[in-house]
């Protein structure tokens, strides 16, 4: 049941400009009374169904400021958060940095992304917000596992049950964890719910379905949390309307050696076989001679759906296809790669190592040859769980994975990744560097990227490192 408030600037108005009632719809507010003077362009728009005005629940406090700006009267029903007073049981003294990005968010009006390297403590300087803002909060995390850590971190700092949304839980409380699939499919229910919301990896926010939660929700205070906002769709541009701007930032290289640990990158360039040269070389001649025969310009997104729309019309084009795959996965992944990947191994005996590659097969094979566990998107998670924990108290000291651990997986232990293979994302290549960056006494950690001489992986490796943390 809402809570009703009336709102008015009686100091300023003889009497009020007319009266309104607020209330909240489905993921949307509904002003009844308004008259279209009042109803602004920008956000509302007229409902003839019920014969009033309606907006996206985001616009709440927008909204709300401007009717008793104008004078008007306000009868508001839409807000069902309260106010939640918590005090951390188990405080730590923040770092500098925590308590700058705090406050550039407080003088944010509570508003705004908060940009910080893999751990920094983003989650701690959220904790804070929360006790700060002392209302109900609903933080909105990208996975399971995430969510289960974040709830752990949670009550342990509140000593009060957390709620959770997501993996089989619908248990909302005062402070609740969701993930961003369960938040999009719940929001238009409980969005009047929570005065804070906290979006961690916030670079998933811009999403065509994520966006949607965000835009159901009332809540007027919002903290976005990543180490690398931007991406290659543009979307991030949209942050600012949907959590706020980014109002504070450091980055991997001002904080190493201090907060974070002192680390170090070394690309390894390795020479495929005769053998593997050969099938490489054919394979990429067969797909860029289809490119270049059907004058197809490739580059972004619009320049792939080109290439295969033109596959799909003959077999010369399925065949051109099929190469593209196999000269991509023999640059990755070959003989010679391997050999070096598994000689690493042997000469690093000592350290807790993470294995990146980019495919579930490769994954598999090395976890094989190398006897060490593999984590991919078909681990189930109790089975994941289990062996985190073993690597996490040095049961286990090697562990191969493609992309599920790329964020947010805390493995403070881990001191040396091999990237065998990856994308040009530049996320993804600061999120890998990221797992092995938690400071321990006397810790150097090491990235190592095993990079293909005289192939695409050349020029993929150049765009993934195009990030400060790699100059």
């Amino acid at each position: 049941m809402a809570t009703t408030k009336t709102w008015f600037f009686d100091h300023e108005f003889d009497r009020p400009k007319g009266e309104a009632r607020l209330r909240f719809d489905e993921g949307t507010i509904i002003a009844e009374g308004l008259s279209e003077e009042a109803a602004d362009g920008r956000w509302w728009s007229f409902d003839e169904r019920i014969d009033a005005w309606r907006c996206p629940a985001f616009r709440y406090r927008r909204v709300l400021g401007s009717l008793l700006k104008q004078g008007w009267r306000v009868e508001d029903t839409a807000r069902d958060y309260e106010a939640h007073p918590v005090e951390i049981e188990h405080r730590f003294r923040p770092f500098e940095h925590q308590l700058e990005g705090l406050d550039a968010w407080i003088a944010g009006e509570n508003r705004g992304v908060v940009v910080l390297p893999t751990g920094s403590g983003k989650s701690y300087l959220a904790t804070l917000a929360i006790e700060e803002v002392e209302r109900t909060t609903l933080v909105v995390v990208p996975t399971i596992d995430l969510m289960t850590q974040w709830v752990g971190n949670l009550e342990e700092a509140f000593g009060a049950p957390i709620g959770m949304l997501g993996g089989g839980y619908h248990e909302v409380e005062a402070i609740t964890v969701s993930t961003y699939d369960s938040a999009a499919i719940h929001m238009h229910r409980i969005g009047d719910r929570f005065g804070l919301v906290i979006f961690d990896e916030v670079h998933h926010l811009p999403g065509e379905i994520y966006r949607q939660g965000a835009r159901q929700s009332i809540a007027p205070f919002r903290l976005g949390l990543t180490a690398t906002p931007e991406r290659a769709d543009g979307g991030h541009a949209d942050l600012d309307d949907l959590v706020g701007p980014i109002v504070y930032r450091k980055t991997i290289k001002e904080l190493s050696g201090d907060i974070l640990a002192d680390y170090e990158v070394r690309t390894l360039e390795v020479t495929m076989n005769a053998e593997d040269r050969q099938i490489y070389d054919r394979e990429r001649g067969i797909y860029r001679g289809f490119v270049e025969s059907n004058n197809i310009r490739l580059g972004g997104l619009h320049g792939w759906r080109r290439f295969l729309a033109a596959t799909s019309r003959s077999d010369e084009g399925r065949r051109a296809l099929k190469a593209y795959h196999a000269q991509k996965r023999m640059a990755l992944v070959h003989d010679e790669k391997l050999a070096l990947l598994y000689e690493l191994l042997d000469r690093h005996r000592e350290e807790r190592i993470l294995i990146f590659t980019n495919d579930n097969a490769s994954v598999y094979a090395i976890s094989q040859e190398a006897l060490c566990p593999a984590i991919t998107h078909e681990t189930r998670v109790k089975e994941r769980r289990e062996i985190l924990r073993k690597f996490r108290e040095g049961e286990l000291r090697i562990l191969v994975t493609s992309k599920v651990l790329n964020e947010g997986v805390d493995i403070p232990e881990a001191s040396m990744a091999i990237v065998l293979a990856g994308s040009g994302s530049v996320r993804e290549h600061v999120q890998r560097l990221g797992r092995i960056l938690r400071r321990s006494e006397g810790k150097k950690a090491v990235l190592y990227e095993l990079v293909t001489v005289d192939s695409v992986e050349s020029h993929v490796s150049r765009r993934r490192r195009e990030h400060d943390a790699y100059q």
